[in-house]
Order: C-alpha cells, then sequence, then structure tokens
C-alpha cells in the first residue's frame, strides 16, 4: 500500500515542501497540518515551539501517520529532538536534507544561506553544513514572508528588498561561495525572482526539493503504487484562510481542510 505521509508546519509555507513530495510520490497519502493560530514560531521561546510542534506531530501520527516530515525550518532548528521524542513513526526535519544537497553540488565548500531571522539565530544550517565540512555565510531575510503572503513575488517592492539582501551576500563574492540555500519553505515562491538577482555562477537550493528527494530515498523500493492519494489539510485557525493563501504555496486548490484545536 502507498503510505501515508504527515507534513507539519507552522503555517502555509510547508506547502511547498508538500507539492514537492506530490512531484515525486503522487500516490501516497497525505496529511498535512498548519498551525496557523500560533505563527510565526520565530518569535516564540524554544519552550513554546516544542509544546506546538510535539503536539502537532503527535495529532499527525494518531491520524495515521505512518512517516512526519517536518517541513518548519524553526520547528526543525528548535524542536526537532522533542518531535522524535513524542512519535513513534520516523521524523524528517528540513534542516540536514537542504544542507547534504549544497553540501553535494558546492566546488568551493562555501554556502551562503537566506532564512528568517529565527532559523538564522539558530545557527542549525550553519552546524549542519560544519558537520559536513563546508562553510556558510548566513543572512536573514525577515521581509520576505510577508511580502510573498501579501501575493507580491514579482512585485517592484519585494525585489528591491531581494536586491538589498542578496547585494548583501554577494558584493564581495559571499567570501567565495558557489550555493544560495533557499531555507525559509516561502522561497520557493520568489525562486524566479532570487535567480535574476543571483550571480549565475551560484546553484541555488530549494530546501523543499532536498526533503522531498531524502523522503523518497526512504521509501522500500517495492513500495506499491496507487490510482492517486488522498490529501486531508488541518489548520488550527481560519479554513477560508487557510484555502485562500494555501492554494499558491500547493500550486493547486486545496478542498479538504479540517479546523481542529491541538491545545484542547
Amino acid at each position: 500500500m502507498p503510505p501515508t505521509i504527515g507534513v507539519f508546519d507552522s503555517g502555509f509555507g510547508g506547502l511547498t515542501v508538500l507539492r514537492e513530495l506530490l512531484k515525486v510520490l503522487p500516490d501516497a497519502d497525505y496529511l498535512y497540518f498548519g498551525d496557523t493560530a500560533h505563527l510565526p514560531y520565530g518569535a516564540k521561546s524554544v519552550r513554546t515551539v516544542a509544546k506546538y510542534a510535539t503536539a502537532s506531530a503527535s495529532f499527525l501520527e494518531d491520524q495515521g501517520a505512518e512517516m512526519l516530515v517536518v517541513a518548519c525550518n524553526t520547528a526543525s532548528a528548535l524542536a526537532l529532538d522533542d518531535i522524535c521524542r513524542a512519535v513513534t513513526i520516523p521524523v524528517i526535519g528540513v534542516i540536514e536534507p537542504g544542507a547534504q544537497t549544497a553540501k553535494e553540488i558546492s566546488k568551493t565548500g562555501k554556502v551562503a544561506v537566506i532564512a528568517t531571522e529565527a532559523t538564522i539565530s539558530s545557527h542549525a544550517y550553519e552546524k549542519a553544513l560544519r558537520r559536513l565540512g563546508v562553510s556558510a555565510i548566513e543572512k536573514a531575510c525577515p521581509l520576505f514572508v510577508p511580502l510573498i503572503e501579501e501575493g507580491w513575488v514579482e512585485h517592484p517592492v519585494t525585489e528591491q528588498v531581494a536586491h538589498i539582501y542578496l547585494d548583501d551576500i554577494f558584493s564581495n563574492n559571499a567570501q567565495g561561495a558557489d550555493v544560495l540555500v533557499l531555507a525559509c519553505t516561502h522561497y520557493p515562491l520568489i525562486r524566479p525572482l532570487l535567480r535574476r538577482l543571483t550571480p549565475p555562477a551560484v546553484q541555488i537550493v530549494d530546501s523543499a526539493e532536498s526533503i522531498a528527494a531524502k523522503v523518497l530515498e526512504l521509501m522500500p523500493p517495492d513500495t506499491a503504487a496507487g490510482d492517486g492519494g488522498l490529501l486531508r489539510c488541518f489548520t488550527t485557525d481560519s479554513v477560508e484562510k487557510f484555502r485562500k493563501l494555501g492554494g499558491p504555496f500547493l500550486g493547486r486548490p486545496i478542498q479538504d481542510i479540517e479546523l481542529i484545536d491541538i491545545e484542547k
């Protein structure tokens, strides 16, 4: 039977991970949990992030998830160990696969990482890359998420902001970095814009693609194909807002969405 995969994020960004999973494992069943009532996680303490993340992970396991993908970079950086202890199913965070892909394609051994303030402050990617023998130049890009959620993916304001961020990274050739890691699940929506503004010799790594490839790698070789899997989505805030904002992240309309309360 095709597997049932749970995908957890603090909001809508993890739908870009789900989008990549649907490409490589279209016949799996998916359970997506967006904890929209408590976002952004980046402004919360480690203890609070762990509380919400473990409750969400346990919920997905109770719903039948056989594997959990932690699409949220903040939760992966701050609470992955807690999540692993809270469930009995395999758990995959988004950070290690992205770092591994960057290491594999970098020729200089130097990588630039852009992410939210919380992810950069945790230095999770820097530590993961260092373990792989790669040095990292980190840059927080806090304005990208609100601009993307506003729908301004090709807006002149977004391009101006991106210019400021990327010029700051690459004005001195980013100390030789030849890879740019998009370490936030929102950023794939502005990848074409970032590609135009990044030096041509710099390759871009989308952590959503990396984690999807890792999940596929972990699937048994005899995983049975089906006729197309099911998708159920859960949110802790407005269903209509999830449907409206989530569609562009997933790349298609979202139908089956259920409002739940993980604090009960």
